[in-house]
């Protein structure tokens, strides 16, 4: 198997904590993708996937599984015995139901202030997010709203629950996880009354599958790079 990513990205450090909690990190080939230079916005790696985004996985036999989402579900099932997308039908639908809520509430729209209210990752992808237009300040002002709303909203689940969807660390925590990472690198921090969110990501940081997978330089050499 292939994957397709970046290391430290918000996406690809999704799967590589699903690869490592399922025992397949020394399994998979990764193929690095220039993010910088909209690598994933040319034709090649748009014939793979027409999204344009990370990660990829291509399996042996050449079929290809884009979204971060589907991923984990392939890999987490891989073998018959989920761990991170649900074993019964009534935690795969919690657990689905966060998961898109982790994605709507925070990781995306941190993702749209990243690229509309600071440099993002340079002039080569900006092409490619609309850089100049009038609503540009305010859709950026917009976006770090709803993800701070969504740093307290889960703030607000973790007050009487141990994870975010069932009661264990799931595809749901690895999201909110990975768009916290984001967030930071963003310069959206998870504020100092938000006790049980800050709580909640030290405990899962310390998790084998998270540990030394993400790390705290998220993006770091890629935004030394554009002057951060």
């Amino acid at each position: 198997m292939k994957i397709y990513d970046r290391p430290g990205f918000p996406n690809p450090a999704r799967i590589r904590i699903v690869l490592s909690g399922k025992g397949l990190d020394k399994k998979v080939e990764f193929v690095p993708v220039d993010l910088i230079a909209a690598e994933h916005k040319q034709k090649p790696f748009l014939n793979k996937n027409p999204s344009g985004v990370i990660p990829v996985l291509e399996l042996d036999d050449g079929t290809l599984i884009s979204e971060a989402t589907a991923i984990t579900e392939y890999l987490d099932n891989l073998d018959g015995d989920p761990m991170f997308t649900g074993k019964t039908p009534l935690e795969k639908g919690l657990i689905h139901m966060m998961q898109r809520r982790a994605e709507s509430m925070l990781i995306d729209p941190v993702g749209l202030y990243f690229h509309y209210g600071t440099p993002g990752l340079g002039e080569a992808l900006q092409a490619h997010k609309s850089p100049e237009w009038e609503g540009r300040s305010e859709w950026a002002r917009r976006n770090r709203q709803t993800a701070e709303q969504g740093m307290r909203y889960f703030d607000g689940i973790l007050e009487d629950q141990n994870f975010v969807a069932v009661d264990y660390f799931s595809m749901a925590d690895i999201t909110v996880f990975s768009g916290l990472a984001f967030a930071e690198a963003a310069g959206l921090t998870v504020g100092e009354d938000l006790s049980n969110l800050r709580a909640w990501r030290l405990r899962a940081s310390e998790l084998p599958s998270v540990k030394n997978r993400t790390g705290q330089q998220f993006v770091a050499d890629d935004l030394r790079r554009l002057g951060f």
